[in-house]
C-alpha cells in the first residue's frame, strides 16, 4: 500500500516499484539528466572550466598525508592557498589517491549525486514527500538544478558546498529526540566554519540537547585535527582563521555577502565599520526571524532556511557557489505556492534570479566593480538582495497581527506546540493531499 490510499508511507521501495511498472516517465527523466550532463561536458570542453578548488583540496590532503606545511603552499595559476581547518585536510587525503583528471571527473559525478540527494531532502523538508520519493521528479529537478548558478559554480570549481548542505539538512531534518542530532552539523562546521550558526539556531529555539550535539561534533573535529596536525591546528585557530584577505578580495562580484554588497556600494576595498554594523543588525534580525518561524508558526524548515540565508549574508565572504541553499529554498517556495498562480510566479522569479548569472553580465574586470552605477549594483548583488528581501518577507509573515491566508503548516495559535516526531522539518498541517495523507498514515 502507498500513502495515496492512507495505509502506508512514501518510500523509495514503493515509488521505484511504480516507476518500474510504468517506465516511460522515469526513462524520459533519466534521458533529460544525461542530456544535461552532456551539455555540461560540452561546455567544459569549449570553455575549459578550471575546477581549481579541487586542486587546493588535493594539495591540502597531500600536506596532511606527508606532514607538509598546510598553510604555506599555493596552487594553480591564481596562487590559491588552503583556507579550511585542519580537520578538512584530513578528509581530503583520499583525493591524493587519484590522478587529477580522474579526480575532476569523480568530483562532477559525486556532486551530481549530492544534488539529487539535496533535491530529495529538500522535498521532504518542505512537506512534498510524494515528490521527494518520485524518481522522475528527482531526476528532472537534478537535471534542471545543474544549471542554477550556485550549483553550476560548485561543479565548475570542484567545491564541497552540496555535500555540506546535504549533511546539515539531513541532520536538522531528523526528529528533535533523535540520537546525536546536531553532531553532523558540528562536523560540517569543522570543515567550513559557517554551519556553526545552526547550533545557535538550535539553542535559541530551546533545543539545548541538539545544540550540545553540534558543539560536540565541532569539538571532535577540532580535536582530531589537533591530534593529527598539531602545528597546523595552532596556526589556523590562532592566526589563519582571522585572515579573511587570504580567502579573496571582498569587493569583487564573486562575493555575494553583505560585505561585498556594502564594499561595492561605498566604492571601497574595505567597508570596515559600515559592514560590521550591517552584519550585526542582519545577524540578530535573521536569527530573530528564524526563532519566530519556529516558535510562532512551528515551521522548522523555514527557520533553517532563514538561518542559512543569515549565515550567507553575514559571512565576510560568501562566494556565489555558497548559495546552493537556493535548492531547498525553491522547494519550500514551491510547497507554499500550491495552486496560486501569483505564488508560482514568485517561485519562477526566484528560480530565474538564481539561474540568470547577472553578476557576471556586468563588466567587473580589475577594479571596475568599485565603480558600478546604481543599476549595476542591483545586477552585481542578486543573492544578498534576495536574502534581505526573504528575511523581510518572513518577518512580515510572522508578525503578531498577521491576517490573510495562513501559510502551509502554520499553526493557528502563537503558543509553540512541539514539532512532530516523525520529521522535525515537515509542516504539521498538510497544505495538499499528499501531506495530509502521509500525516494520517504515519505512526505518531
Amino acid at each position: 500500500m502507498s500513502a495515496a490510499d492512507g495505509t502506508g508511507t512514501w518510500t523509495w521501495r514503493r515509488t521505484w516499484a511504480r516507476s518500474l511498472a510504468a517506465p516511460g516517465r522515469p526513462a524520459m527523466a533519466a534521458a533529460l539528466l544525461v542530456l544535461s550532463f552532456a551539455g555540461l561536458y560540452a561546455l567544459s570542453r569549449a570553455v575549459q572550466l578550471p575546477m581549481s578548488d579541487i586542486e587546493v583540496y588535493r594539495a591540502e590532503g597531500q600536506a596532511a598525508a606527508t606532514g607538509g606545511d598546510l598553510y604555506g603552499f599555493t596552487v594553480t595559476k591564481w596562487a590559491l592557498p588552503a583556507t579550511y581547518p585542519p580537520f578538512a585536510a584530513l578528509l581530503f587525503i583520499p583525493t591524493t589517491w587519484l590522478s587529477l583528471t580522474t579526480l575532476k571527473i569523480a568530483c562532477v559525478l559525486v556532486n551530481g549525486a549530492f544534488l539529487a540527494l539535496l533535491v530529495h531532502l529538500s522535498g521532504k523538508a518542505a512537506g512534498l514527500r510524494r515528490a521527494a520519493y518520485s524518481a522522475p521528479f528527482v531526476l528532472v529537478a537534478t537535471a534542471l538544478g545543474l544549471w542554477l548558478e550556485p550549483v553550476f559554480q560548485t561543479l565548475v570549481f570542484g567545491q564541497i558546498n552540496l555535500a555540506l548542505t546535504c549533511l546539515v539538512l539531513w541532520d536538522l531534518s531528523r526528529p528533535d529526540g533523535a540520537r546525536l542530532k546536531g553532531f553532523a552539523t558540528g562536523l560540517a562546521a569543522g570543515v567550513k566554519l559557517t554551519p556553526a550558526i545552526f547550533a545557535v539556531y538550535l539553542l535559541i529555539t530551546g533545543r539545548v540537547r541538539a545544540a550540545a550535539g553540534a558543539l560536540a561534533g565541532f569539538a571532535v573535529s577540532v580535536a582530531l585535527g589537533a591530534l593529527v596536525l598539531p602545528g597546523a591546528s595552532v596556526e589556523f585557530w590562532t592566526r589563519r582563521m582571522f585572515e579573511t584577505q587570504r580567502v579573496g578580495k571582498v569587493w569583487i562580484v564573486d562575493n555575494q555577502s553583505l560585505q561585498g554588497l556594502v564594499a561595492r556600494l561605498l566604492h571601497t576595498t574595505g567597508p570596515g565599520a559600515w559592514w560590521l554594523v550591517a552584519a550585526l543588525v542582519t545577524g540578530v534580525g535573521g536569527l530573530w526571524v528564524a526563532r519566530r518561524l519556529y516558535v510562532r508558526r512551528g515551521l522548522d524548515h523555514w527557520g533553517v532556511l532563514a538561518t542559512a540565508v543569515t549565515a550567507l549574508l553575514v559571512s565576510p565572504i560568501s562566494w556565489s557557489h555558497h548559495w546552493v541553499w537556493c535548492v531547498p529554498l525553491l522547494a519550500a517556495l514551491g510547497a507554499h505556492a500550491r495552486r496560486d498562480p501569483w505564488r508560482w510566479a514568485l517561485v519562477a522569479a526566484v528560480a530565474v534570479a538564481f539561474a540568470a548569472r547577472s553578476m557576471w553580465a556586468v563588466h567587473h574586470r580589475g577594479t571596475l566593480a568599485l565603480h558600478f552605477s546604481w543599476w549595476q549594483q542591483v545586477l552585481a548583488a542578486p543573492y544578498p538582495l534576495l536574502g534581505l528581501a526573504l528575511l523581510a518577507a518572513l518577518a512580515w509573515w510572522t508578525r503578531p497581527a498577521a491576517t490573510g491566508p495562513a501559510a502551509p503548516g502554520a499553526r493557528t495559535t502563537a503558543r509553540r506546540v512541539p514539532p512532530p516526531r516523525a520529521d522535525s522539518l515537515r509542516p504539521t498541517s498538510g497544505a495538499d493531499t499528499d501531506r495530509a495523507e502521509t500525516d494520517r498514515a504515519t505512526t505518531r
